[in-house]
């Protein structure tokens, strides 16, 4: 097994982390890719015209996802806000530096209710922030074509469109007939695929604005990337005279997730593809004849080109639940972070695609120790509530006395 080194957790005091859970904000997103470290670090020494330099990445952008043009924001997020203010706005100044106030103009925005999530805030508010108001379109697991026509021809200013593992899928409009129904009223598309890797799918299926993040699966610095119509791009990137100026980015992350971008169209993707095959099988073969253990690759929900590993648990026959898995994990050292968004369902998913060299390794021991813990009755029960409450209690409990 190779020898993994810890220097930088250790001579920082930070816990060791294995990150098996996915591209996620809570944990730093991503590890960069070499191009972006290089390039933030080149630019860094040096002033540069911002507006030169997001022209730049602007052709970066239009290159890769068929844009008319692009821009890079601080976040996906900061994207989502900047998008929706642009539909209030336009381009003018004045509009721009009265937000969030919205005298006497169409104010909506139109969502599916399954689309309305919580990606560490909430989707509602990121539009919200812009003085715009969220018109909900169906039910959560029904969304039908009168509904959205209804809501888009009733004063709407844009609709937005989810693309991630947090929305429902099922009995919402797809993309494509989305566009086209919003299009018959004359509203924009801004499609939040944050935490996807195609980068022109969504503007083919007929979206205005893509917001993508460019330090998932880019792994780039902490940046949104936003490309689409010349027009929409254009009056978002001035909400920086308004109500982003709170949200800028720096030269750094620009230039850095530029980099990404480019390093993104040479990056060998079958053969990370592999990589990451092999550390599933790895733990596939770790799972296998443990009585209560039942293991399956599992293809992404949205598409993505990659599988992660679903550990099924019984309860009963194993000794211990998903959760108590989970928290021994959790509890090991180094810590090893998986996916348990529903460990309350009794499995726990292994994703691979942010394993440094020897992760793969170390999972596959921890996990071989800690069935055999359960087994024996030697791991406690989570508490489910605090564990379902554990991410605001990060922050409730952060310097705390």
């Amino acid at each position: 097994m190779s020898k993994v080194n810890w220097d930088f957790y250790d001579k920082n005091g930070f816990t060791r982390i294995i990150n098996v859970n996915g591209t996620m904000t809570g944990l730093g997103a991503s590890m960069a890719v070499q191009p972006a470290i290089q390039a933030t670090a080149e630019i860094m020494p040096h002033f540069v015209n911002m507006h030169e330099l997001q022209e730049k990445a602007s052709s970066v952008i239009s290159e890769l996802t068929g844009a008319e043009a692009g821009f890079i924001a601080a976040s996906a997020s900061a994207g989502i806000s900047m998008s929706i203010a642009a539909c209030l706005t336009g381009d003018s100044v004045g509009k721009i530096e009265q937000l969030p106030k919205t005298i006497g103009q169409p104010i909506k925005v139109a969502v599916q209710m399954g689309h309305l999530c919580h990606y560490g805030a909430s989707i509602e508010q990121a539009i919200s922030l812009t003085g715009a108001q969220v018109t909900i379109v169906g039910q959560s697991t029904q969304v039908l074509d009168h509904q959205l026509e209804y809501a888009v021809s009733n004063e709407a200013i844009a609709a937005v469109y989810v693309v991630s593992h947090h929305v429902v899928e099922y009995g919402q409009i797809p993309l494509k007939r989305f566009c086209e129904i919003c299009h018959a009223a004359d509203v924009p598309v801004i499609v939040d695929a944050a935490s996807e890797y195609d980068l022109e799918i969504f503007l083919a299926d007929g979206a205005d604005i893509v917001i993508y993040s460019g330090h998932k699966f880019l792994s780039g610095p902490t940046s949104g990337i936003l490309a689409g119509k010349k027009d929409l791009i254009k009056a978002a990137y001035m909400q920086n005279l308004g109500i982003a100026r709170g949200m800028k980015i720096g030269k750094e992350s620009i230039y850095g997730a530029m980099a990404a971008l480019k390093a993104w169209k040479k990056r060998d993707h079958a053969a990370i593809r592999q990589q990451e095959q092999s550390a599933l099988k790895m733990w596939l073969k770790t799972c296998e004849n443990i009585n209560g253990i039942t293991a399956s690759m599992h293809a992404d929900v949205t598409h993505n080109p990659l599988d992660r590993l679903k550990i099924q648990i019984d309860k009963t026959n194993l000794g211990a639940s998903a959760g108590a898995i989970a928290l021994a994990l959790n509890s090991n050292n180094p810590k090893i972070i998986v996916r348990d968004h529903e460990v309350e369902l009794g499995y726990i998913q292994l994703d691979p695609c942010n394993l440094a060299q020897g992760h793969a390794e170390i999972v596959s021991t921890a996990l071989t120790s800690i069935f055999e813990q359960a087994i024996l009755g030697n791991l406690p029960e989570p508490d489910f509530n605090k564990s379902r409450n554990s991410s605001i209690n990060s922050y409730l409990n952060w310097i705390s006395n």
